[in-house]
């Protein structure tokens, strides 16, 4: 935990917090802090700063915030991906919010399999804890927004052209043509189409194009959805 986040709830006057949850046992077993240390601290979707601790035991901490610093600029970056598997969806999830993404949305596609959107992970709460997880390691208080789509045509035909109306749209896929001509790093805000493992296919590529994507090709070698999300904001964004 790079940046301790606070929310809301836990202010009891514009520049006092209390908190008494797992941040707690973090700042007691991680950081060994006393009263009178300061920590790196953030309110969501608000201003970062110092925090000076007041009082602190086993049951509460008390801060006097310092809050001056605005957060890092987001990435001028919406990403469209298909639902992962569970067990990546989490670290995909964090890696969003760490790489300064503010808008997501999962889809559905042939590929992915039904019994991914029973997953336990795609509960409301459970995403905002591991959202926060990634804006703690990445230093930054704004959270992305996460939108859920399970129909992939209604969403390609009716939201997407919408969505690419003051956008670059970059489909990641292998494909026959590139989109080699583009500036790098990117002038403009770009929205990214990312699919499943083994990707979309060629019907699914089609709508996209379609719907006004270009294909955007990263070579021969078949990456996992873990592996794109950083290669493709290396490649196309200067951060």
């Amino acid at each position: 935990m790079n940046l301790l986040l606070l929310e809301n709830e836990d202010l009891v006057q514009p520049d006092l917090a209390i908190i008494r949850d797992q941040r707690l046992q973090h700042i007691l077993d991680v950081h060994r802090a006393s009263p009178g240390d300061t920590l790196k601290v953030g309110v969501l979707n608000g201003k970062m700063g110092l925090a000076e601790i007041q009082t602190l035991d086993r049951q509460q901490a008390t801060l006097r915030l310092a809050l001056h610093a605005p957060a890092p600029d987001p990435l001028p970056l919406t990403l469209v991906l298909a639902l992962p598997r569970p067990k990546m969806l989490r670290r995909c999830l964090r890696m969003v919010s760490e790489l300064g993404i503010k808008q997501l949305y999962l889809i559905h596609s042939f590929r992915v399999e039904k019994s991914y959107w029973h997953s336990p992970l795609l509960d409301e709460a459970e995403i905002h804890r591991t959202l926060i997880v990634g804006l703690e390691q990445a230093k930054d208080t704004l959270l992305p927004r996460v939108e859920i789509r399970k129909r992939f045509k209604p969403f390609v035909e009716d939201e997407l052209p919408h969505l690419l109306h003051d956008r670059l749209g970059l489909v990641a896929h292998p494909y026959s043509a590139t989109a080699d001509e583009l500036p790098r790093p990117l002038t403009r805000p770009a929205l990214i189409c990312v699919g499943p493992e083994g990707g979309f296919i060629p019907y699914e590529v089609e709508k996209l194009l379609e719907a006004g994507c270009l294909p955007l090709d990263l070579g021969e070698r078949i990456y996992r959805v873990e592996t794109v999300l950083p290669l493709l904001v290396g490649r196309l964004f200067s951060t």
